[in-house]
């Protein structure tokens, strides 16, 4: 029995396109993430997972899409071989079937652990940028999600008890900023 082709795709934020990831490829169903690979805590990686069955092929574009985390790399690639999907990575050029040779097994260690390095580099070369930004007094963070009235406005209804959820929703932040904001003032 041929199963589906299942196209999975990550781009670290919504300004990135996703298109090119898997561009001209025949495939049944994409999930596609738009978060951070730093972990596997991700919707659509959930629902690909909880969609795959035996005889499907995943296809991602590289490795580093999957699992920025030779831990997390092994145990996704793991888990989804031990299913009976079959995993092929574009860039690399590797497929992994559950059967694979000690040297399949070699190359994703070496390639999920130039992902994981290639991770760490630039997160030690944006804490670098940010230090430097600060030296020079050119670096002042993120821009406040609200002015100081809307915080203002905020507070007085929150104050008043209005709901939570409605307030985020009506300023346009999350739960998590608007608590902030309710906490530490902004």
């Amino acid at each position: 029995m041929n199963g589906q082709r299942i196209g999975y795709i990550r781009v670290s934020s919504f300004e990135q396109n996703s298109d090119r990831q898997l561009d001209g490829l025949a495939l049944d169903r994409v999930f596609i993430d738009k978060a951070s690979g730093k972990d596997i805590k991700r919707p659509q990686l959930a629902a690909m997972l909880a969609f795959v069955r035996e005889g499907d092929t995943l296809i991602v574009h590289s490795m580093d899409r999957l699992a920025r985390n030779l831990d997390d790399l092994r145990q996704l690639v793991q888990a989804l071989t031990a299913k009976g999907v079959q995993i092929e990575f574009v860039k690399e050029h590797l497929r992994f079937t559950g059967e694979d040779s000690p040297m399949a097994t070699l190359m994703l260690s070496v390639m999920g652990a130039f992902a994981e390095f290639e991770r760490a580099l630039i997160r030690e070369r944006q804490r670098e940028g940010i230090a430097l930004a600060k030296q020079r007094g050119a670096y002042r963070g993120r821009k406040k999600a609200l002015t100081p009235q809307q915080a203002e406005e905020l507070r007085r209804r929150a104050g008043e008890g209005e709901i939570k959820a409605g307030l985020a929703r009506d300023f346009g932040i999350s739960r998590e900023t608007l608590y902030h904001y309710l906490r530490d003032g902004g």
